[in-house]
């Protein structure tokens, strides 16, 4: 080092890491994972969801998550193509059929493999599928902060 140099790094890009959360139809687990990364950590990363093949957000997602007292104005399905080109630092799947399906991410840093139960997929009455919605979404959120802790 020459005199006046700093060994001090510094980044050129300030935005913070970037998270996808991707599952067959983003209408249950990637909603759920979305809302509560934002919720636990949303000023450490920009977080978003998609699905393989989107369809309409389950009405039993946004009540457990509510329950929790979490915002859920601003969430929609969306499928994953037109996010192919972007650059994120995790793709994270969260069923074992959108590992199996998901497609490639060339400007990705990590992929990671979350499998969480189907919640839609629930049979029974209301409550019964209730129940299932509220242990996936638990199973998320521990698995959420651990991770986390992990990245301290």
């Amino acid at each position: 080092m020459t005199q006046g140099e700093s060994n001090t790094f510094t980044p050129t890009d300030t935005r913070p890491p970037s998270v996808l959360f991707i599952c067959t139809g983003n209408t249950a687990r990637s909603q759920m994972a979305q809302v509560l990364l934002e919720h636990h950590a949303g000023d450490r990363f920009s977080v978003q969801s998609a699905g393989l093949e989107p369809g309409e957000i389950n009405p039993l997602t946004l009540k457990v998550l509510e329950e929790r007292g979490l915002s859920t104005g601003h969430l929609q399905a969306k499928g994953v193509k037109p996010l192919l080109g972007e650059h994120f630092t995790y793709v994270v799947t969260v069923c074992d059929r959108a590992e199996a399906n998901c497609p490639i991410f060339p400007h990705a840093s990590y992929r990671l493999s979350w499998a969480f139960d189907d919640p839609a997929a629930a049979q029974g009455n209301e409550e019964e599928r209730l129940a299932v919605f509220r242990r996936v979404r638990d199973e998320i959120d521990d698995r959420i902060q651990s991770w986390l802790r992990s990245q301290a």
